[in-house]
């Protein structure tokens, strides 16, 4: 296989000195770079310039991360150009193989996609252990393509809001399609509705009632449900789950949106039905174009965004105060013990953070 001359396709390697895997390592040398040679940069579509941009997002140094946050706010009149699709699924489903076909065929078009994956991280670099680029390794070394597996570092929130800047960056590099694929499990799917245009949900004939915990709760989000591997001895199963989901649909409220969410089935290995999929999607954009919903959601998000970043920036620096970190330990144990409430527990830390605040 022709080796990758894209930089930022780099695969974390889950060493500690390794500068992929650690942000703040990069970033260091990373922000000695001019700020309006990043901008400028990332507007003209530098991949190099973008990805390192990313990195200073992802640090965990303030200092660096503000630059980061320079950076963004410079890119801010490039970006929403772009349309934002959710995948999820349960483990197993094949995501990243759907996202791949489906990319390969939106290239062919003449579109420009990034994709944005969240993974698990290792616990020992924080890096990410999944490693999606190897995983859409034709998808990967196409020049029109961007794929950025993004490490959980065991906090959802924070990854989702860097996942959120770093879609943003995408969109003023100029990508006008942007994929953002969760783990398939948890609270990801919800927080990365928060963040989409359009949600599509992957899905498995004859998946076992193991998984129907996962199904309802996601299934009111989504815009699409895509039955995978309908291929060989499994497209009659895909077809009898096909008429199960379009059932279970009809049994949903009316969407806010207008768009009646659609199931359908494909073969992503064998790159059938993939196109039927995105002329779904492209109806339900100019659906939500016309009705004005479009535009709603987008401030909508944008507001949400506001307030989940303020609850992490309190959240960091509640925990970050050497007070609270010195008595944190004593106050556990107490709770701990019987000898102090929840409740109190944490108001008496809190007031100690204010103090320390004023």
């Amino acid at each position: 296989m022709t080796k990758s001359k894209n930089k930022s396709l780099s695969i974390n390697k889950g060493s500690d000195v390794n500068d992929s895997v650690n942000p703040n390592y990069r970033a260091k040398k990373l922000s000695k770079k001019s700020l309006e040679q990043f901008v400028e940069g990332i507007k003209s579509g530098d991949r190099t310039l973008l990805s390192q941009a990313i990195t200073l997002i992802e640090s965990s140094k303030q200092e660096y991360r503000e630059f980061g946050q320079q950076i963004l706010e410079e890119c801010l009149p490039e970006t929403g150009n772009s349309v934002r699709i959710g995948v999820t699924g349960v483990p197993g489903v094949g995501k990243s193989t759907f996202i791949e076909a489906l990319g390969k065929h939106l290239i062919k078009d003449g579109r420009k996609l990034a994709v944005l994956t969240i993974d698990p991280s290792s616990s020992r670099s924080k890096g990410s252990i999944l490693g999606d680029k190897t995983r859409m390794q034709k998808l990967s070394t196409d020049d029109r393509a961007f794929i950025r597996p993004s490490p959980t570092s065991g906090t959802l929130g924070g990854v989702a809001q860097k996942t959120r800047e770093t879609m943003l960056l995408c969109e003023a590099a100029g990508y006008d399609t942007i994929f953002i694929e969760t783990v398939g499990v948890g609270q990801s799917e919800t927080t990365v509705h928060s963040m989409v245009d359009f949600f599509l949900l992957l899905m498995l004939a004859g998946a076992g009632d193991e998984l129907q915990g996962i199904k309802r709760g996601i299934m009111e989000m989504a815009d699409l449900i895509a039955i995978n591997k309908a291929e060989g001895d499994n497209i009659n199963a895909s077809k009898k789950a096909k008429r199960e989901y379009e059932n279970a649909l009809s049994l949903f409220p009316p969407s806010p949106s207008g768009w009646k969410p659609k199931v359908l089935t494909c073969s992503a290995l064998q790159a059938k039905g993939i196109e039927e999929i995105w002329e779904e999607v492209q109806n339900y954009l100019e659906l939500t174009y016309k009705n004005g919903f479009f535009e709603k959601r987008r401030k909508e998000q944008a507001a949400y965004w506001m307030y989940e970043t303020i609850n992490q920036e309190l959240k960091q620096k509640f925990y970050s105060d050497p007070t609270v970190k010195e008595k944190l330990a004593e106050f556990e144990k107490d709770v701990q013990s019987g000898k102090l409430s929840s409740f109190k527990a944490a108001k008496e830390l809190l007031e100690l953070f204010n103090m320390n605040s004023g």
